[in-house]
C-alpha cells in the first residue's frame, strides 16, 4: 500500500526550489492501545476539573497561562498565543551543507521520509545525488503548524530523508553527568575487545531481532478474545552480585569460545551420518544394477 502523506513542504537554496511531501517513518498501525472502558464496557471520556475545588470545567471556559513564579500565571488570549507562532509557510530553507559525519545522534528528535512533489522529481533526485557525492547533509529551518523547526536533510536509499533536530538549548550538556575517573587495565581492555570482535557484524541487520514484548502482548490478547484467562506469573528478581571484572572477561571470552567449539563438533559429527545417508542411498541401487546382469 503506498504511504499517505502528512505534510508538505517547498526545500529553498539560492533560486531552487523543491516542492516535496512528508511521510511518516514509523507504522503506527503497530502500536497496541488500550481504552479506558467501564465494567460494562462502555468507552469513558477525559474531562478537566480544578485543581482547588474538583469541580468541572467546560473546554470553552478554560484559558492558556504561563507559569512565571510558583503558583503565578500569566493569561494569554486565543489571538496572543496565534501571534507567538509564527507563520506556517511549510518553506524549508537550507541555511548551509555540513558534513554529515559530524551530526551527533542526541540532536534527533523524529525522521520524516521526503518524496518528491508533481513536477519536482528531476530537481529532488538532483539535490539527493549532490548530497550523496559531497558526503553533506542540508541543515535548515522548517516553518509548519505554527512553529519553526530545526531540521536536517540528508540522503538515504534512493531518496531524502528529513530528521528534526533538537536545539542546543533543549539538551542537558554531558558535564551534568557525574562520571568517576579510573584508569583502564591493559589486559581488561584487551580481553574486552576480545569480546568484541568475536560478535562482530559488519552490517545494521535490524530484521534478525524482534519485539519479543510486543508478540508476547499480543499473544495474551489473542488468549482474551478467544475466551481464555491470563495467569500472572511469579517474577523472580536475581540477586545482584559484585563479581571480579576480569573473571567476568574471561568467562565472557571462554564462553563464545566453547559455543563455537560445540557448533564445530556437531557438523563434525552430522557430515558421517549424512555420508552414510548417501552410501545407503546408493547401495540399492548397486544391488539393483547387479541382478540385472546375473537376468542377461
Amino acid at each position: 500500500m503506498a504511504a499517505r502523506a502528512t505534510g508538505s513542504g517547498t526545500i529553498s537554496f539560492g533560486l531552487v526550489s523543491i516542492p516535496v511531501k512528508l511521510y511518516s517513518t514509523v507504522d503506527s498501525t503497530k502500536a497496541i492501545k488500550f481504552n479506558y472502558l467501564t465494567e460494562d464496557g462502555s468507552r469513558v471520556k477525559q474531562q478537566y476539573v480544578r485543581a482547588d475545588d474538583g469541580e468541572s470545567v467546560a473546554r470553552a471556559d478554560l484559558k492558556q497561562g504561563y507559569e512565571f513564579a510558583k503558583g503565578q500565571y500569566v493569561l494569554f488570549s486565543p489571538d496572543e498565543i496565534k501571534a507567538m507562532n509564527v507563520d506556517s509557510t511549510n518553506a524549508i530553507e537550507i541555511a548551509e551543507f555540513i558534513p554529515l559525519a559530524e551530526i551527533e545522534r542526541i540532536y534527533i528528535e523524529k525522521v520524516n521520509y521526503l518524496g518528491p512533489d508533481k513536477g519536482a522529481a528531476r530537481s529532488y533526485h538532483l539535490l539527493r545525488e549532490a548530497l550523496s557525492t559531497t558526503a553533506r547533509a542540508a541543515l535548515a529551518s522548517y516553518a509548519a503548524r505554527g512553529k519553526s523547526y530545526l531540521v536536517l536533510i540528508r540522503p538515504m536509499a534512493d531518496g531524502l530523508v528529513m530528521e528534526q533536530l533538537k536545539h542546543q538549548d533543549e539538551l542537558r550538556p554531558f558535564g551534568d553527568v557525574p562520571l568517576d575517573k579510573v584508569e583502564v587495565d591493559a589486559s581488561e581492555l584487551e580481553l574486552a575487545v576480545k569480546i568484541i570482535e568475536q560478535r562482530v557484524n559488519d552490517e545494521f541487520e535490524p530484521d534478525k531481532y524482534e519485539d519479543a514484548v510486543r508478540s508476547r502482548m499480543m499473544e495474551l490478547i489473542q488468549q482474551k478474545i478467544d475466551g481464555q484467562e491470563i495467569s500472572v506469573p511469579e517474577v523472580e528478581h536475581a540477586e545482584a552480585k559484585i563479581i571480579d571484572l576480569m573473571e567476568a572477561l574471561k568467562a565472557s571470552v571462554g564462553n563464545k569460545t566453547r559455543k563455537k567449539s560445540t557448533a564445530s563438533k556437531a557438523a563434525g559429527k552430522a557430515a558421517p551420518r549424512k555420508t552414510a545417508a548417501r552410501a545407503a542411498r546408493k547401495a540399492p541401487a548397486t544391488a539393483k544394477s547387479g541382478s540385472r546382469r546375473k537376468t542377461k
